[in-house]
């Protein structure tokens, strides 16, 4: 059994799953990408519009009803930054402090907050208060992320690309002047939104955007994204922590990252470029990663304006990653973790889901003990879920995943919370409405919710505060 006051709940994000009846929101950079028309005869993405969603800027109280019905208590939800600010808020000045090419602080006082103010998009607002005020009525924990990979088009407008930069021209990789916007747009969600948010998350994985939003994945070239991001999200937290006291947090996306061959050393390295380098960036203030590659090896230990900038982890998993060292450091291997494509089993033999990643429930419990291991930071698994129409394996997905995070907090691990990913089916990005997690099936015509089989399981396990006995046996087996 978990705790009494563990977080049961669902993620979603704005993009994905507002759109789909009324108010379109064209002013986003993925808006933009999404209806190229050459970007849709390239196959960089499905076809289907975002704009044709499953609409839960309309259906929100439905939705929340049905977050009811299952007794989920929690949920962690979006803002979109193009439905505050369609307008840019680059003539609101602020005061920023540089250090050659890092920023060190962007201060932001009550009068660029009112100038904020009077741009804004009332309407928005209005329409976000209404969907919080709802889902908090209901007795609800409330997270409130501010970036899900979408930015206004006036910081990032994809459109402008040239066709050969066009299949990396989505996501915006940060560069200093949307570190300050972004800044700007956290302390004004926080100074209008403090008083019903329980807690705060700056960005969902921007590791995956860092590593994706360029044509340069050389160690260097990520190393240098990274950054930029991990400094966003410091000045985002201090931005935040001048409106608001709520514990501020950032969501990476995790697989488990395993060798073939039980190559410690290779791991250890794979583990701290992918994890550890950005967490001890905002977390311990040490940047000698990134100094080392501009300074010629001479790394400058510490930032100060970096340190003890974040008061939880968000950690969402979905399968692993299996590796093998190689002459570039290391490979991900084709055939097990997020590397399966169309297998119906792994090479390990597990069950594959429709995005072709692999059920691989033990990862849940390893990335969860190596990250508090290492920081003593309390966790929350912010995403897992699968992608299954059909519900084949969800259900046992869910009791297997939980079955592990379970033990987790039995090892020690304070895990605060179990987000699903996510309540309703919706847009998953290039895959348009292809890949469908939701534990509520969506006509995508009729807008219909339908309670997929597995949603009873999810409920079982809130009911029973963890795993129910007579189910656990099916966690000691693979799916």
């Amino acid at each position: 059994m978990v705790l009494d006051n563990f977080k049961f709940g669902f993620s979603e994000c704005g993009f994905q799953s507002e759109m789909g009846l009324s108010d379109i929101d064209y002013n986003s950079d993925w808006f933009i990408w999404s209806n190229d028309k050459r970007n849709i005869q390239k196959h960089y993405v499905s076809g289907d519009l975002p704009q044709n969603g499953v609409a839960y800027w309309d259906l929100y109280k439905q939705d929340h009803d049905n977050a009811d019905k299952l007794n989920i208590n929690s949920a962690r939800l979006g803002i979109e930054w193009s439905r505050i600010f369609p307008v840019s808020t680059e003539n609101i000045k602020v005061n920023v402090k540089y250090d050659n090419d890092d920023i060190l602080y962007v201060g932001i006082d009550d009068e660029a907050i009112e100038k904020m103010d009077k741009i804004s998009d009332k309407n928005a607002i209005k329409h976000y208060m209404d969907m919080f005020n709802d889902f908090k009525s209901r007795n609800k924990f409330l997270i409130i992320n501010f970036y899900h990979w979408t930015i206004p088009k006036w910081l990032n407008d994809p459109s402008n690309f040239t066709d050969n930069d066009k299949q990396r021209a989505i996501g915006g990789c940060f560069n200093n002047r949307i570190i300050i916007e972004f800044a700007k747009y956290c302390a004004y969600i926080a100074n209008k939104f403090d008083y019903v948010a329980d807690r705060w998350s700056t960005m969902n994985e921007p590791n995956m955007v860092y590593q994706g939003c360029s044509v340069d994945n050389s160690y260097n070239g990520i190393s240098m994204r990274k950054k930029k991001f991990a400094e966003a999200h410091a000045r985002a937290y201090d931005a935040i922590k001048s409106f608001s006291k709520k514990p501020v947090g950032v969501i990476f996306a995790n697989g488990d990252i395993q060798s073939i061959d039980n190559d410690v050393d290779i791991v250890n390295k794979a583990k701290f470029f992918n994890r550890y380098s950005f967490f001890d960036s905002i977390i311990n203030g040490d940047l000698s990663w990134y100094y080392e590659l501009i300074n010629d090896g001479k790394s400058m230990k510490i930032r100060d304006d970096m340190k003890n900038r974040v008061d939880w982890l968000g950690l969402n998993y979905y399968s692993r990653d299996v590796i093998k060292r190689s002459n570039s450091g290391w490979d991900i291997l084709k055939g097990y973790g997020h590397y399966c494509g169309d297998m119906k089993k792994s090479l390990d033999n597990r069950s594959v889901s429709e995005t072709g990643w692999e059920i691989y429930p033990d990862g849940i419990y390893n990335i969860i003990m190596d990250y508090y291991r290492r920081y003593k930071i309390p966790v929350t698994i912010t995403e897992n879920g699968i992608a299954d129409d059909m519900d084949k394996y969800r259900s046992n997905y869910i009791i297997s995943h939980f079955y592990n995070v379970e033990k987790a907090i039995n090892d020690g691990a304070e895990v605060e919370g179990y987000y699903h990913w996510s309540l309703t089916d919706n847009y998953e990005w290039a895959s348009g409405f292809s890949k469908n997690f939701g534990l509520f099936k969506v006509n995508m015509e009729t807008k219909e919710r339908l309670m997929r089989p597995s949603a009873i399981i999810y409920k079982k396990i809130i009911d029973n505060y963890g795993v129910p006995e007579n189910l656990k046996w099916i966690a000691e087996n693979k799916i």
